[in-house]
């Protein structure tokens, strides 16, 4: 995950829905705890003000990684 620099308002709703606690809100900034995080994007999809959003290199990963075990 990216996150947006100077976009996020704290309001702590992707911290709610992240099943591995991989985010962090602390101190008036935001950490995505990369080991932790699973690219569920529940995140993403729930933020309010579109401050997280994918990697362009994590999305192309994630595609091989589906395509590889469809087969």
């Amino acid at each position: 995950m990216d996150i947006i620099p100077n976009k996020c308002d704290f309001c702590g709703v992707c911290v709610g829905v992240c099943p591995e606690d991989a985010i962090e809100l602390k101190e008036a900034e935001i950490k995505i705890i990369e080991p932790l995080c699973t690219n569920c994007a529940k995140c993403v999809w729930c933020c309010p003000i579109e401050v997280l959003v994918f990697r362009k290199d994590k999305i192309q990963e994630l595609k091989k990684e589906v395509l590889n075990n469809s087969i």
